[in-house]
């Protein structure tokens, strides 16, 4: 087991009892001492997997972590709690919250949801949203909950107005959380410590169930997090943290440096691993990363180094403008392409995802085929959010955030007035909303219209809760979607865009039939957890040839052998934001680095004189960071002429040509209708109507 790691892997692998951080610096094999780690407990000190709990950041990640782990020792992991912080809370939770007086079959509630219901509150208390914008008091809701402090706590500190408005919100916010037995994101680690605070007994029974405690990127824990590895590794010490103060890159979302840089100071007895050696950059790239992270000073000392060789210069490319930039990259990354590399090689990463803008127009023009990671994903588009909403009615119909959401979708006349006037008969009885709605009979301000729509709905509702306790999953969303008429809305409405909303309805059904193919557990709950928990990078695709573009904060834990990073101007990359303030700009200097360790052979650094940024022209310097890198290892790139364009397809077709698409792959020319237009039968994607500037085919 311990044959393929080195001298100071093994090391960390092989230690006994008692705290342990493990320094892991990029590309150093980090998961690969996790998951022996885990594999040495159970096989060389016999210790029972049911006594490990290992916490990741990603499902990804812990998927991965399980699969090596049971390359390792067989399918006795399988009895392992290897999942990320907050699937673990879910799990204790839905074992103890009736000790608090919830449910076992509570809700989770997204950052949507949350605000959803923030506004909601704000709206009952009559609070101006113009002057207090409901993203940011639930911003600042979600920041102290993180930080520990509960509604009652925050309302005693408040010290200025606008900390009592939050401080109103947040405490009538939780009230109907409660009532509706859900939790949000931010309440699953903070009522899992109190709930270890509150019952002793508790705690010592996980104390004694988790003897050895295994944390992966402890650098991006916030205080909540930490205080639950804290209290659960209290009893028997044995706590092993893996992480880079060099990749702490996340304390806009709460994420404190401090719990790494002084984890010895909290664990005095604790042994020091780093992990040094490097096995994906080249010399160079780790050079350059090393001469960047020289200049933090919150950061513990240690310098990456690699066997691995020299390799090319990194290039150095300034454009007159956004537009010359992006064409330098596409046109350096054809050029690539055409010596034998593939497009999922390379990466663009910039510091926001407005850059990405200019970007697309120029892929398009060139033909380069790309992926965006961190835009719009599946479960945040609208009518997913319908659907799951629904679901999640069925599965808790106190739900208030979601009846509410579903009240009046599709349209059946039930608008925000009558909303509000059963909200208020809530109110004024104390009960929650779905009892509310019961009572319309009573709620004279309703009109006859709406009180008959409301009891249509709660009948439909009704039905489908009947058919929740016969059919299966696939069958119960079918007929939800069937009563309701929420697709043949959008069949009916014709439009492409709600077409294309049906399309992404149908999409849904089918992950409901992968859900219950490969889950033991397949239950509506169970599959509304699952996906309550989803990642954003867990979605990150890697079977399309395309170059993946990307926020650097999206980039973590990835790499890529050719590494674009756009956009390195102060102002940009730093962030502007970051400027004046001394640990924000160390924090971007972080992110640099991270985006420069992501490359394994080649990297490109690229910056523009003039920038058209959130809508006005800037002229930046050249990024600090640049200067921060040795000239000896950089090369200038030659200038790109912007002017050039993709060989001319325009033309070139006629009625009946096979064709090839990048994405829609194999069709036929059905129509010309001009010299640039035409329209494609794709035998896998029907008919589309086609710009050649824009779509490049290929005749075969």
């Amino acid at each position: 087991m311990l044959d393929k790691l080195n001298p100071v892997q093994c090391e960390a692998v092989t230690h006994g009892e008692g705290p342990l951080l493990v320094l892991a610096g990029a590309g150093s094999g980090k998961t690969r001492i996790l998951t022996h780690k885990i594999a040495y407990l159970i096989k060389e000190q016999g210790i029972s997997p049911f006594e490990i709990l290992a916490i990741t950041f990603t499902n990804k990640a812990a998927k991965e972590m399980k699969e090596r782990v049971a390359n390792l020792v067989g399918s006795v992991s399988r009895a392992m709690w290897v999942s990320t912080f907050h699937s673990t809370c879910v799990r204790i939770l839905r074992q103890e919250a009736e000790r608090l007086g919830y449910n076992r079959n509570f809700v989770i509630y997204d950052a949507a949801d949350s605000l959803r219901l923030v506004t909601y509150c704000m709206r009952d208390l009559n609070i101006d949203t113009k002057r207090y914008p409901a993203k940011k008091v639930a911003g600042a809701i979600s920041n102290v909950k993180n930080e520990m402090i509960d509604a009652e706590a925050f309302a005693t500190r408040a010290t200025t107005y606008a900390e009592t408005v939050i401080a109103d919100v947040y405490k009538l916010y939780q009230e109907r959380i409660y009532k509706s037995n859900a939790f949000d994101f931010d309440d699953l680690i903070m009522v899992t410590v109190n709930l270890f605070e509150l019952f002793p007994s508790v705690l010592e029974a996980y104390q004694e169930k988790f003897k050895y405690i295994l944390v992966d990127e402890y650098q991006d824990t916030n205080l909540a997090q930490y205080e639950l590895v804290k209290i659960l590794a209290g009893k028997h010490r044995n706590l092993c943290v893996v992480g880079d103060d060099c990749q702490a890159i996340y304390g806009f979302r709460g994420a404190d440096i401090r719990n790494i840089l002084e984890f010895e100071r909290d664990y005095p007895d604790s042994r020091v691993v780093k992990l040094e050696q490097n096995y994906r950059s080249t010399k160079t790239i780790l050079s350059a990363a090393n001469s960047v992270m020289q200049n933090n000073r919150a950061r513990k000392p240690k310098a990456l180094w690699t066997e691995n060789e020299a390799g090319d210069l990194i290039t150095r490319y300034q454009g007159e403008n956004e537009h010359e930039e992006a064409t330098f990259v596409a046109s350096e990354i054809e050029g690539l392409v055409k010596a034998g590399r593939h497009y999922k090689e390379c990466a663009v990463f910039y510091r926001t995802n407005a850059q990405s803008r200019v970007l697309e127009e120029i892929f398009l023009r060139y033909g380069v085929p790309y992926k965006i990671v961190g835009g719009l994903k599946f479960y945040d588009r609208a009518e997913i959010k319908d659907v799951l909403a629904y679901l999640r009615v069925l599965s808790n119909p106190q739900d208030t955030v979601s009846l509410k959401r579903i009240i009046n979708v599709p349209k059946r006349s039930i608008g925000d007035t009558s909303v509000a006037k059963v909200d208020a008969h809530a109110l004024k009885k104390n009960i929650v909303f779905s009892e509310a709605l019961k009572d319309v009979d009573e709620i004279g301000a309703l009109s006859a219209g709406a009180k008959k729509n409301i009891k249509k709905f709660l009948v439909l509702i009704d039905e489908l809760l009947a058919l929740k306790e016969k059919e299966t999953l696939e069958n119960l969303v079918r007929a939800m979607l069937d009563m309701t008429g929420y697709l043949t809305a959008y069949e009916d409405e014709g439009t492409m865009e709600a077409l294309s909303r049906a399309e992404n309805v149908k999409e849904f059904i089918g992950v409901i039939k992968e859900f219950e193919n490969t889950h033991v557990e397949s239950s509506l709950d169970a599959f509304l957890e699952e996906v309550a928990l989803i990642a954003d990078i867990d979605n990150l695709d890697d079977e399309n040839n395309a170059v993946t573009m990307m926020t650097v904060h999206n980039a973590k834990g990835l790499e890529f052998n050719v590494v674009f990073i756009v956009g390195m101007e102060d102002g940009v990359f730093p962030h502007i934001r970051s400027m004046t303030d001394t640990v924000e700009l160390e924090e971007e200097r972080r992110l640099f680095y991270v985006g420069i360790t992501r490359a394994m052979q080649k990297l490109y650094l690229c910056n523009a004189w003039s920038r058209n940024l959130w809508g006005g022209l800037n002229y930046n310097s050249v990024s600090r960071f640049l200067h921060e890198i040795p000239p000896e290892l950089t090369d200038d790139a030659v200038k790109v002429d912007t002017q050039a364009k993709p060989p001319s397809q325009i033309g070139a077709f006629i009625i009946g040509d096979n064709v090839f698409h990048q994405k829609f792959g194999v069709g036929r020319v059905v129509s010309v209708k001009s010299e640039e237009q035409l329209t494609v039968f794709f035998e896998a994607e029907g008919e589309k109507t086609l710009l050649l500037s824009y779509a490049p085919l290929e005749k075969r």
